[in-house]
């Protein structure tokens, strides 16, 4: 039976794009982004398609493409449209499907609703992005309390970057939260790197999520 999965992170430029384009393949999973904030000419989606391609790979269109690098909110309002939770579908497909939200959890889509609300709205688990920086601790407890508070189910933790036992052990112990994986950071960040690094974890990202 296909699964889905949400990518979230405890802030924005946390690696969500690098570690989603490894879940594609490891999983040979289709991707979607809702909503693409800037960049057009170098989206996320076309980040994933070419570093996490497989055979059978369906990479959807955005919900919502918008030309401003900003909260959606605010990059709506500047395009002139708004984002209504009811515009959402999640894609069909008979593969394995990952969604990449933007940002982290909190940010606003409308004047009402957020990342966050997206995700209950899609009812889809969760898989949360942590990078160890000075005040990582607090974002990634933060990020798991809200997740909890609307019962959305969490299927683990990525830890993103060059690991620090003391933080992530610790973040384990509190939240009970599995560890997929921890990926070392990527030199280069290229097809090659990307379809290695998901070789490599393939084993312990299905054991995980399927």
């Amino acid at each position: 039976m296909a699964k889905q999965f949400f990518v979230s992170g405890i802030s924005t430029e946390i690696g969500k794009t690098v570690v989603s384009s490894i879940l594609v393949n490891a999983l040979k999973a289709d991707y979607w982004k809702p909503v693409q904030s800037g960049d057009l000419h170098h989206t996320d989606s076309m980040k994933v398609e070419q570093w996490g391609r497989h055979d059978a790979m369906m990479v959807h269109p955005e919900g919502f493409r918008l030309n401003t690098p900003a909260s959606p909110h605010y990059a709506a309002e500047v395009d002139g449209v708004q984002i209504h939770l009811e515009d959402f579908n999640i894609p069909p497909s008979s593969n394995h499907l990952i969604v990449e939200g933007a940002g982290g959890l909190m940010v606003p889509l409308n004047d009402e609703a957020t990342i966050l609300d997206l995700i209950n709205y899609l009812k889809i688990p969760v898989i949360l992005v942590s990078q160890n920086y000075l005040g990582s601790i607090n974002h990634t407890l933060l990020s798991i309390e809200a997740l909890q508070r609307r019962s959305i189910p969490i299927a683990g933790i990525v830890f993103n970057g060059p690991s620090t036992p003391s933080t992530e052990s610790i973040i384990q112990k509190m939240t009970g939260v599995p560890v997929i994986f921890y990926l070392e950071e990527l030199e280069n960040v290229n097809t090659k790197t990307i379809q290695a690094t998901a070789k490599k974890y393939q084993a312990e990202i299905v054991s995980a999520l399927i």
